[in-house]
């Protein structure tokens, strides 16, 4: 990388940290809390029983030993595992509101680990195309360590540009053991038979599907007769977008996928959140938290 786009990677790095660690701060890291609770309650100390105490918390073999009663302090075991999985093929290259969405992916992700650390979580990375291209082990959450992941999801250049989340879920389940907090950020691209793979992941983990798209995918300018690469595959096609009917089919084409990965999700018990570049997000994962907070 020349220094020209090294200095423009470390401003676009730094413009995530500020505005993701503001919306942490502000709205996020609360709800996170309330919502990924950790694994349940361990054991803290043995104290004095005080009137008002849960007498079922007295540990009655301090009590039969000093002759005083005691009870059993417990406190939240708060440290979970939280991955995310960020799909970087080569349709997350497009933008068309100044925000391509690989940079909405990192700036999702970067909201995400920033909460994630201020719970004291372990947070890891995979990025994927149709292979894993990365692969970052979960550590306690540092700035530093979040703001590595940040540049990666920014920067890494992918071996392959298509699509395909099945190989990314498969090292999930073979690398963490434990029960994570998954996020799966991607455009949702996928093969049909994908299927499978996300219902398994989604009963070994607690799986989150992060929709990210742009809203001029599914609107076509009248521009007459243009050249159409396909960012994956690099196959060319003529667009005849001066047909009506042609607008409404491909307009169809892509709500239909839309469908598809929704009915997929659900099938799989596995929530949505849907996003769009260059616009906020914080609504959209407020409903999220709210949705879960309502099921809990």
């Amino acid at each position: 990388m020349n220094t020209t786009n090294h200095k423009e990677l470390l401003k676009k790095v730094r413009r995530i940290e500020i505005k993701t660690r503001h919306a942490v701060n502000d709205v996020f890291a609360g709800r996170y809390h309330s919502v990924f609770k950790g694994r349940g309650m361990e054991f803290d100390e043995v104290r004095e029983y005080f009137p008002g105490d849960d007498i079922r918390a007295i540990d009655w073999n301090v009590t039969a030993r000093t002759g005083v009663p005691h009870i059993k302090k417990f406190v939240e075991e708060r440290e979970m595992t939280v991955m995310l999985l960020v799909d970087i093929s080569g349709s997350n290259d497009f933008g068309s509101t100044g925000q391509l969405k690989r940079d909405l992916a990192a700036e999702v992700a970067a909201m995400l680990a920033f909460s994630a650390t201020r719970n004291n979580d372990r947070i890891g990375l995979i990025l994927f195309s149709n292979q894993v291209e990365k692969y970052i082990p979960p550590h306690k959450g540092t700035a530093s360590h979040v703001l590595r992941m940040i540049r990666e999801i920014l920067d890494h250049t992918p071996q392959n540009r298509g699509t395909d989340a099945q190989p990314a879920l498969d090292f999930l389940n073979h690398t963490t053991t434990r029960k994570a907090v998954t996020f799966l950020i991607s455009d949702f691209l996928f093969p049909a038979n994908c299927e499978k793979p996300l219902k398994i992941t989604a009963r070994r983990h607690d799986l989150i599907a992060v929709s990210i798209a742009d809203r001029h995918e599914q609107s076509w300018p009248k521009a007459g007769l243009i050249e159409w690469r396909d960012p994956e595959s690099g196959e060319r096609t003529l667009v005849d977008t001066s047909s009506i009917a042609v607008r409404s089919a491909l307009l169809l084409a892509q709500e239909e996928k839309r469908k598809t990965m929704h009915r997929v999700m659900h099938r799989a018990n596995i929530d949505t959140i849907e996003l769009f570049a260059g616009e906020p997000y914080d609504k959209a994962f407020m409903l999220f938290f709210s949705h879960r907070s309502s099921r809990r």
